[in-house]
């Protein structure tokens, strides 16, 4: 079992996210913004994750400064962006050397436990 730590600013995708990778036995934690998301990091009050699971377009600090800062600090940790945003997209896929891979919403359900599943094989 991984521990998946999932961001997204949106209430209603976050618990959709949180539901779908708890379906293959995942431990999830979420968070609101990118600041929270961090605090969650740095503190280890939850522990290690093994995957980060960010949205790009986030108020107080969007996913590209939480995804810099996170692989800066936890260089073990994989990091799997998500955006809805064309621009967005293309300003996550710069981020090639720390980011695992960058999934587009909307997405179907089985489409992230995919991208999720892929990201957490890579680690080995």
């Amino acid at each position: 079992m991984s521990r998946v730590l999932i961001v997204d600013d949106e209430e209603p995708m976050r618990l959709l996210v949180a539901r779908a990778i708890a379906m293959d036995g995942h431990d999830i934690a979420t968070a609101a913004d990118g600041a929270e998301a961090l605090d969650i990091l740095l503190s280890g009050k939850y522990g290690s994750f093994d995957l980060l699971l960010t949205d790009v377009q986030m108020p107080v600090m969007d996913g590209i400064a939480l995804a810099l800062t996170a692989a800066r600090d936890f260089p073990e940790l994989t990091i799997l962006l998500m955006t809805g945003f064309a621009d967005q997209r293309e300003r996550a896929s710069g981020l090639n050397a720390i980011a695992y891979d960058v999934i587009s919403k909307p997405f179907a359900v089985a489409d992230l436990r995919t991208a999720v599943a892929d990201a957490l094989a890579s680690r080995s």
